[in-house]
């Protein structure tokens, strides 16, 4: 197969790739532009978490991946094997070989199971379930759960959006509470972190959420195994926290454990909700991209501001694969996205005074229960950054009947129409 040749070149056609090739075609029609993905389907995963609830038809949440290819773009469907950004050469599992002037990196995140052990082996079957990875199942388990301990793990790893295991908790919550079954359920909370949530403004309306729906939460607690036969989660407790018990419960409930040493709990479940352990895909991970220590290690190594990559200067990232220290969202996207054409297009220009305009925005809709959400949104540092015109007229930081409208029919309709699209 003969080598190809593009100006700009796009590993990923998700979110983050279709916006850049659509902002690319729009700034320069005759622009060389190219996208690289094997997918068929083009998901709006945001939704998936109101799938898991019941609140959202699946069938609504993707369309083909070609009906959304920038007019004057090419497609390749096919999957990347290899980066080389000294030769600035892409290699494909179908046997391409593509050359750039120019790379843009987005191909998403990777699902690993193999990182908790068991979980292969459990996942979308009998009682483990995930919006992550099928939503639809998610929704029939939480729909037919008929009470008991009902547990709900936040990843260890970086994850797209680290809100969605809470947001699927509360509307379990409100379901069951519907149904009439709330009060034969013992909702759990298990997570890595020291804090339901970083920014603070956001942080004490979540923990009133959390109390209000009586919910129990494990602090330092990282999920290892999973245990289908017996239905028992095992954790490993966070050194910090073994001397200090006390900061590692809120809402304490009387559940069943088992314990092994000072630093192992098994916690037994009837349903076990989880975000996946996620990394950067393999190809990313071996390459000279990604960054090789520190706590971006395996992804790519970018410029915080610029999105520019460290050693590379015709190479650039965003969405969930770059190495940034902040959440990776659609939403983070959508101002990512904007910095990194700008400064394809001065550096195309022979400038070189790329554009530092990326603060490390993104944001979790943080839906609470069914009608109710927070707007979270946040830049580096944990630092609130709510949106001035929408803060005018409401504090985002509470809850909102009018932010679950935005939720279910606002983001989706923006997302198809104008961001797609290079517009928004």
């Amino acid at each position: 197969m003969a080598a190809q040749h593009h100006e700009l070149l796009i590993v990923g056609a998700g979110t983050a790739g279709i916006t850049i090739a659509a902002r690319l075609k729009r700034r320069d029609p005759k622009a060389d532009v190219a996208l690289i993905d094997p997918a068929k389907w083009h998901y709006y995963q945001p939704a998936w978490t109101l799938v898991g609830a019941g609140a959202y038809d699946f069938e609504r949440t993707r369309r083909p991946m070609r009906s959304l290819i920038p007019k004057g773009a090419r497609w390749y469907q096919d999957a990347v094997t290899q980066i080389d950004p000294d030769k600035q050469e892409v290699r494909t599992k179908e046997g391409r070989l593509l050359h750039y002037d120019y790379l843009v990196v987005c191909p998403g995140i990777k699902i690993d199971l193999s990182l908790v052990e068991g979980l292969a082996d459990v996942l979308d079957q009998d009682d483990v379930i995930s919006v992550y990875t099928n939503p639809q199942f998610a929704w029939e388990k939480i729909r037919n759960f008929k009470g008991g301990t009902a547990l709900f793990t936040q990843a260890a790893t970086p994850i797209k959006c680290g809100g969605a295991p809470q947001k699927i908790m509360y509307l379990a919550d409100d379901y069951w509470r519907k149904v009439g079954i709330r009060d034969q359920s013992t909702i759990v909370f298990v997570t890595p972190g020291t804090v339901i949530f970083g920014v603070p403004e956001f942080r004490a309306t979540l923990e009133k959420v959390l109390d209000r729906k009586d919910i129990m939460v494990k602090f330092y607690h990282e999920l290892v195994r999973v245990d289908g036969a017996e239905k028992v989660a095992w954790y490993r407790i966070k050194a910090q926290a073994i001397a200090n018990p006390a900061i590692q419960l809120r809402n304490p409930k009387p559940i069943e454990e088992e314990k092994i040493g000072e630093d192992m709990v098994g916690v037994h479940y009837e349903l076990m909700h989880l975000a996946p352990p996620q990394t950067a895909p393999d190809f990313i991970r071996t390459s000279k991209l990604a960054c090789a220590e520190g706590p971006q290690k395996g992804w790519v190594c970018v410029d915080a501001h610029s999105l520019q990559h460290q050693y590379y200067a015709n190479v650039f990232a965003l969405g969930d694969v770059a190495g940034l220290p902040t959440a990776k969202t659609g939403a983070a996207v959508r101002k990512q996205a904007p910095v990194v054409v700008e400064n394809l297009m001065r550096l195309r220009a022979g400038r070189t005074d790329l554009w530092p305009g990326y603060n490390g925005y993104s944001s979790c809709p943080l839906v609470t229960g069914y009608g109710k959400m927070v707007l979270a949104e946040f830049k580096y540092g944990n630092k609130r950054a709510s949106d001035p015109l929408i803060s005018k007229l409401m504090d985002t930081s509470k809850e909102h009947y009018s932010m679950w409208l935005l939720k279910k029919y606002g983001l989706p309709f923006m997302y198809w129409n104008f961001m797609l699209k290079g517009k928004a």
